[in-house]
């Protein structure tokens, strides 16, 4: 493949894979200018791997683990806390169009997913976007029963503290 038909053929992953890296950028940036900073790294960070990417991993799992990685770096690089913006724009962006978004139940779901450290927030995002146990190890860089673990304890954790709320 020449230099144009990569450039070519990598605008058009971007292009499809836009709402994945989007997702990421709005749980892991507070703010409209931060989330398009993010979405550049994002961007860039691919561009830098694409030669070395290989197809026998998904595109998407692939460029999930670009993006969740470059985002924890950026956070990092920022050193500031977790997301506080409002939730409800949060929800819209990361919850399928067919979940009930504005239940209770579920805002306060999302409100406890955003204050999980990265780690975990990672595997919750994935999670809610119905990937597979190997898909979610073969992006964070664990063992599907690792992932199996965590995503389970995360889970005890979240009913833990909506309990309370709950009475």
């Amino acid at each position: 493949m020449n230099r144009t038909e990569t450039e070519k053929a990598f605008a058009q992953m971007i292009t499809q894979y836009e709402r994945l890296i989007y997702k990421v950028c709005s749980v892991y940036a507070s703010e409209a200018e931060n989330r398009r900073d993010l979405f550049q790294e994002i961007v860039l960070q691919a561009w830098r791997g694409y030669p070395r990417f290989k197809e026998d991993a998904k595109v998407s799992t692939w460029l999930y683990r670009v993006a969740l990685n470059t985002a924890i770096s950026h956070r990092r690089k920022q050193n500031s806390t977790i997301s506080t913006r409002p939730h409800d724009e949060l929800l819209h962006q990361i919850a399928d169009k067919n979940m009930e978004a504005r239940s209770e139940e579920y805002k306060m779901l999302q409100r406890l997913i955003s204050a999980l450290p990265q780690l975990e927030k990672a595997i919750m995002l994935l999670y809610l976007e119905d990937k597979s146990y190997q898909e979610m190890a073969e992006i964070l860089g664990l063992s599907a029963g690792n992932v199996g673990v965590k995503i389970n304890r995360i889970k005890d954790k979240l009913r833990r503290q909506a309990q309370p709320l709950f009475k």
